[in-house]
């Protein structure tokens, strides 16, 4: 489109130029014509007076003589017969001019102008005192006709060529701005059709493109909404399916034994190994889009009671302690409320699922300058090495345990530049904290090369962390 738009420039500003330009070249060439012929007769009426007084041939020597044209040779006068030149006429410098060309000037009694070799003359009939025409001859050289006539169309081929060259640059330049939205809604839409949803194009350029563009991002917005339920489908199938199931499977373990009780296990277990494939298989198949753009998120404390207010039912039945604490205002964090929904569920369904029943367990939500810090803890046995239960989620079974749960945590902590650590907690069991960084900058890195002011704002979290377990 670019090279198009500069051709059609270049075809179209060159019929202008040569329509304009050529017609332009003739006129200067008939202006200096005029130019020159017109000087011619105005020094051939400076011979008028002496015409006028006599025809004496001494005289009239004497005129032509002390004029430019009549020194150089360029100057004549043809004088008819009469008394005064003897009955003969009489011819005074230089003649160039045929005698038809003299006889056709005096019937017709005005000025006319005959070509010669090396240029033309100019014949001016000019009234003499006994009532006769003369006629004055000037020679015109060709030099002089085409004075200034070359210089003129060289001026005027360099400033069609500028004007070419002009429309040529301003075509491309425009070119540019067309092609250049064109070319990025194309290299935007190769990246939509590769899985890269977080693509979207400048709504700039021409109308067209701007509209074109707007549709595209439109259309990106529409896919990605239509992913986002998608995994928020996947996510509730993840904590409406696994929670039953945990359930389930809590209550078969104390029918005891017998071949029902047994067989009862067993497809419990198959149900719950068929589950856990239909969630892996989810997590597997989500698609890799951009971090959630500002405005996007939840409120941690809202979900946090939410997800409780589900989970306690099955706490009060197996008779374990809950404890909640920092859930008494708003926290907003930079994740999907479903993604959270999700991490929580499967924390707290790890807890029921990895610890005996009647085990206390507690969550606690500090919010600080710059990160919250989610900790579900509870009074179990621990976890003997919190660092190959992290990297479960891609190692596939251990222990009867898939890995997804901490897997999912995971990722929802990483999506913010945050992490997940597991240790000892004050319960005694084992301790999961979750770190959500609000600035995208993680819990180890320090903003502009400051990491002692890191370090002071770690430590200050830190410190609320106790505080707030010692209040609980």
């Amino acid at each position: 489109m670019r090279w198009a738009l500069v051709k059609v420039a270049l075809a179209v500003t060159v019929m202008v130029v040569v329509a304009f330009a050529v017609p332009l070249g003739l006129v200067i060439r008939e202006m200096a014509r005029d130019r020159a012929f017109g000087d011619a007769e105005r020094r051939a009426a400076a011979l008028g007076p002496a015409l006028a007084i006599t025809s004496a041939r001494a005289e009239l020597d004497r005129a032509v003589a002390s004029t430019e044209d009549g020194s150089a040779g360029r100057l004549a006068v043809h004088i008819p017969a009469s008394r005064e030149t003897g009955g003969r006429p009489l011819e005074i410098g230089t003649r160039r001019a045929g005698e038809e060309d003299l006889a056709m000037v005096r019937r017709l009694g005005r000025a006319g102008v005959a070509e010669v070799p090396g240029g033309a003359v100019l014949l001016q009939p000019t009234a003499l005192g006994t009532g006769q025409i003369a006629i004055v001859e000037v020679y015109v050289p060709q030099d002089a006709v085409t004075n200034g006539v070359a210089t003129a169309w060289v001026v005027l081929a360099g400033v069609g060529v500028a004007l070419i060259v002009g429309s040529v640059a301003v075509a491309d330049r425009l070119g540019v701005r067309m092609v250049q939205p064109a070319q990025r809604l194309a290299r935007a839409a190769h990246d939509l059709g590769e899985g890269r949803l977080g693509v979207r194009v400048p709504e700039d350029g021409p109308p067209e493109l701007a509209s074109a563009a707007t549709a595209f991002n439109s259309m990106a917005d529409q896919v990605v909404q239509l992913l986002a339920n998608e995994r928020e489908l996947a996510a509730d199938l993840s904590h409406r399916l696994r929670t039953p199931l945990t359930v389930l499977r809590l209550n078969a373990a104390s029918l005891g034994e017998g071949p029902a009780a047994e067989q009862t296990r067993a497809a419990v277990e198959q149900l719950e190994r068929e589950v856990d494939t239909i969630i892996r298989t989810a997590r597997e198949a989500k698609p890799q889009t951009q971090a959630a753009g500002p405005g996007a998120g939840c409120d941690v404390s809202a979900v946090v009671r939410e997800r409780m207010a589900f989970w306690s039912a099955l706490a009060e039945d197996e008779d374990r302690t809950v404890r909640v604490a920092g859930i008494d205002r708003p926290v907003r964090i930079p994740v999907a409320r479903p993604e959270l929904v999700a991490a929580l569920d499967a924390l707290l369904g790890n807890v029921f699922r990895h610890t005996p029943e009647g085990t206390p367990f507690a969550v606690d939500v500090h919010n600080g300058d710059d990160a919250v810090i989610v900790l579900v803890s509870d009074a179990g046995p621990g976890i003997a090495d919190p660092e190959a239960a992290l990297e479960r989620g891609n190692s596939g079974d251990r222990d009867g345990s898939t890995g997804l749960g901490l897997d999912i945590v995971r990722r929802v902590a990483e999506s913010t530049g945050g992490d997940v650590r597991i240790g000892r907690s004050v319960l005694g069991g084992t301790e999961v904290r979750i770190w959500l960084s609000l600035d995208g900058r993680g819990p180890g890195r320090s903003p502009r090369g400051a990491p002692g002011r890191r370090g002071h704002r770690v430590r200050r979290v830190r410190r609320m962390v106790r505080r707030g377990r010692a209040r609980g």
